[in-house]
């Protein structure tokens, strides 16, 4: 019980939905027995999911950074969302963003553009060059019972190191 009572709001939001999917199907009529077997429907929720989480953590310490930054706003961080998507976001500061947007249900790509056109990596070590690698694509990975997990270069992620790895580039790249 002490695993269910830690991800609470995770942990009920399957059942919930199944709750409603049950009320839904008694009132349509249809039956679908092989939903759950999908896991189509399951990547574009953990993708969704996964770009809210991310896009919340930027929110976060981009505030942080421009109030320490101080009240003029030269040199703060701005994030807009990218109309027409579900929830693609990009960071913006000096003619310099940072794209994150969902290619597909199972892979989100980042990517640095300048001077509004020119698409650049962003490095992963001190030895690399900007724009190096191509743009950088995060993908689902499907394992037993539709557990989803993201992986970069095959390496799953840890969502607070990348954040803080995407953002740390950013600023020293658009410090420039």
């Amino acid at each position: 019980m002490e695993n269910l009572n830690s991800n609470s709001t995770e942990s009920t939001t399957w059942i919930e939905n199944l709750a409603i999917q049950e009320i839904n199907m008694d009132e349509s009529g249809v039956i679908d027995i092989h939903e759950h077997l999908n896991p189509i429907h399951f990547l574009e929720e953990a993708s969704i999911e996964l770009m809210n989480e991310i896009r919340d953590m930027y929110e976060l310490y981009v505030s942080k950074f421009n109030q320490y930054r101080g009240p003029s706003t030269n040199g703060h961080i701005k994030i807009f969302k990218i109309s027409n998507t579900v929830n693609d976001f990009m960071l913006f500061r000096n003619s310099l963003r940072l794209i994150f947007a969902r290619k597909a249900n199972d892979v989100i790509s980042i990517a640095f553009i300048t001077n509004g056109k020119d698409l650049l990596a962003p490095r992963l070590r001190m030895e690399d060059h900007l724009g190096s690698e191509g743009v950088h694509e995060i993908r689902a990975h499907l394992g037993p019972f539709n557990k989803i997990t993201w992986r970069f270069q095959g390496e799953i992620v840890d969502r607070q190191a990348m954040v803080k790895h995407y953002l740390s580039e950013f600023i020293k790249q658009s410090a420039q």
